[in-house]
């Protein structure tokens, strides 16, 4: 399972006099990930690392750290604890006490490892997109139906006869959902795939 926050969280503590505050959000794109990054670091740190993974995507930032000591280490965390579509900032103020390499590693990753365990997080469910077209006759069932599949209405077109609605629905629900609509409209809506 993977899963991703349900809101932004923060995380803070004391390593060795340095203060480091970890933040950590939801994210759709690399976009929102860097906006979320601008956002909250903060200049008069020593230093403000990032990584973020978006499925496939991913990068990371050891902000003048030596290499490998921040961002990887981040990265490593958010991969540890099963989350995708987030990003984590830790920002450090240097407190005097050199860490050592090993000691950076520690105290960064386990920073975003501390942040996005205290954050609520909830699961991330693979969806396809697809659409139907309904009778006003049949709307308000199929709509009133469509938690039961966990299906999200996208939008809703209305014409003469009735509604073409656009979904996001889960993989697994996509038989089932065809079954009720087949049922409902005695085999005059059929689901359609939007995604190719």
């Amino acid at each position: 399972m993977t899963f991703t926050l349900a809101a932004p969280c923060e995380f803070q503590e004391i390593v060795r006099k340095s203060r480091f505050l970890a933040k950590a959000a939801p994210v759709s794109s690399p976009e929102a990930a860097q906006a979320f990054i601008d956002a909250v670091s903060d200049a008069s740190a020593s230093h403000n690392c990032w990584a973020w993974k978006i499925g496939n995507q991913y990068r990371f930032n050891d902000d003048g750290e030596p290499g490998g000591t921040a961002g990887r280490p981040m990265l490593t965390a958010i991969e540890g604890q099963d989350c995708d579509r987030v990003v984590v900032v830790v920002i450090r103020w240097f407190g005097g006490i050199q860490l050592g390499t090993g000691g950076l590693a520690r105290a960064y990753g386990g920073a975003a490892a501390k942040c996005l365990q205290s954050g609520e997080r909830v699961e991330l469910v693979s969806r396809v997109r697809c659409s139907f077209h309904c009778r006003f006759a049949e709307l308000a069932l199929l709509k009133a139906r469509l938690s039961e599949y966990d299906a999200l209405i996208e939008s809703e077109a209305f014409d003469a006869e009735g509604a073409e609605l656009q979904l996001a629905l889960p993989v697994a629900q996509q038989p089932r959902l065809q079954q009720l609509l087949a049922d409902i409209s005695r085999g005059r809506s059929e689901l359609r795939s939007l995604d190719t």
